[in-house]
């Protein structure tokens, strides 16, 4: 089991100065952790007029202790740039992704995708929905995953293993045709994300290890 990082910034009028200020010491950070295998994933959030909101950092480490010396040595989370951290045990799907931007690759001047995070209900009978159409679920992300609409996902953990959500992230780069995704998943016409939040977001090329599942 890996974690999942949802840091959000401030949004008073120094957050953007202190993100930038501390930008240069962030991306050190994470390409040595891509390098070595411990970040799968990283990548900025941002709000739908543009403006960063925070990160997305989906950690491949063994145990809290892991987590807990990436917040140790990320700037942003030790410079103040982010005022709200989420930590939640993350899983991988095992896919046929696409290999993630490596350093080289030009970076977009605009989102080219969309951070899904979506919560499960919270009732007694959220476990079972999950259950009756993972199946249907997997299936249908497979060949996106092939193709390059789905860049990575994987479930979201509480402390006991069991599956509570999801995070996906999908070549989607706008709200509208994201929630045209979503709308076909049985994920949502099963009934099983009660709770879904968007932020479009763009890669910065690292020197990624191969996600679970890529050829």
């Amino acid at each position: 089991m890996g974690y999942a990082v949802l840091a959000f910034d401030g949004d008073d009028e120094g957050a953007l100065g202190r993100r930038m200020a501390a930008r240069e010491r962030h991306l050190a950070v994470i390409n040595a952790w891509a390098a070595d295998g411990r970040l799968a994933l990283g990548v900025p959030l941002f709000t739908a007029a543009g403006r960063p909101a925070g990160s997305l950092m989906v950690l491949e480490v063994p145990d809290q202790a892991g987590l807990d010396a990436y917040l140790a040595a990320e700037p942003f989370n030790q410079e103040g740039v982010w005022q709200r951290v989420e930590t939640h045990g993350f899983r991988i799907a095992p896919l046929p992704y696409r290999p993630l931007p490596q350093p080289g690759a030009p970076v977009a001047s605009a989102p080219t995708h969309t951070v899904v995070i979506a919560m499960d209900g919270r009732d007694d009978g959220a476990e079972q929905r999950r259950l009756a159409v993972r199946g249907a679920h997997m299936e249908r992300v497979a060949p996106m995953a092939a193709d390059g609409t789905l860049a990575l996902g994987g479930a979201i953990l509480d402390a006991a293993g069991r599956m509570t959500g999801s995070i996906a992230v999908i070549a989607r780069p706008d709200e509208a045709s994201a929630r045209a995704w979503l709308a076909e998943d049985p994920y949502v016409t099963g009934g099983v994300w009660q709770e879904i939040t968007l932020h479009p977001t763009r890669f910065a090329p690292l020197p990624y290890r191969p996600l679970p599942g890529a050829a």
